[in-house]
């Protein structure tokens, strides 16, 4: 069947395929909330500042 070296190459290459996969879902889920923040944030800014603008005038 499997030598020892190859048992332990095939768990290695696992706990590998499976790390990447989890980081791949883990990404593919926090970068677009992310993203998302980041730009309602600005527009938060943006329409704030204008606010203030039309305050002053």
């Amino acid at each position: 069947m499997f030598d020892f070296d190859q048992y332990l190459g095939f768990l290695a290459f696992l706990t590998i395929l499976t790390i990447g996969f989890w980081l791949m879902i883990f990404l593919v889920s926090f970068i677009p909330y992310w993203i998302g923040g980041a730009l309602y944030e600005n527009f938060k800014l943006k329409r704030e500042a204008k606010k203030r603008e039309a305050e002053a005038n």
